[in-house]
């Protein structure tokens, strides 16, 4: 009987230590799709990763004409001369190669811009929902619009307003 007894407080204290939490939902995308900066900033990003590409076909097409060059001449160039022609194509590639994966690559000169650039617009979000979960006292602050699923959410636990207010944007 001792048992069941323990037994039946420690599941009702559980349910009620579950129910006790409390938790919000936000979506950051909307968050973002709201604020000025992050659309100019977006906006850098993508003239910048373009002219970047721009500068990296080039260097892949000046390596394709090499290459097309070198097959209608190959017939008529001695064994020294189709090696060093090969090895220049070859060269010429890596370093597209290599100005490829120094724009883009991890960590490359884009995501140091992106970084630059929205780094401190996240930061501000961040900022504004750990100042919301502590005045409201919220356990959990689940975001829809990352990598957690949510299945349904509440419209009215949906504090992603709250954050736009709290960084002084108006909804668009």
């Amino acid at each position: 009987m001792k048992k069941l007894s323990l037994m039946i407080a420690l599941v009702l204290g559980t349910a009620l230590m579950a129910s006790a939490q409390r938790y919000c939902v936000i979506d950051t995308k909307y968050i973002l799709d709201n604020i000025p900066e992050y659309k100019e900033a977006q906006s850098k990003l993508d003239a910048v990763a373009e002219q970047w590409q721009k500068e990296i076909d080039a260097k892949f097409l000046e390596v394709d004409k090499m290459y097309k060059s070198y097959q209608a001449e190959q017939v008529m160039l001695t064994d020294e001369l189709k090696h060093k022609r090969e090895e220049e194509i070859v060269a010429r590639e890596k370093e597209a190669k290599d100005l490829q994966k120094k724009r883009f690559g991890y960590e490359g000169d884009l995501f140091k811009k992106r970084e630059e650039l929205v780094k401190p617009i996240q930061d501000r979000i961040y900022n504004a929902v750990q100042k919301l979960a502590a005045q409201r006292m919220y356990d959990f602050v689940l975001d829809k619009a990352g990598g957690v699923t949510v299945i349904f959410s509440d419209p009215k636990l949906d504090k992603s307003d709250d954050i736009l207010n709290a960084l002084g944007v108006k909804k668009q």
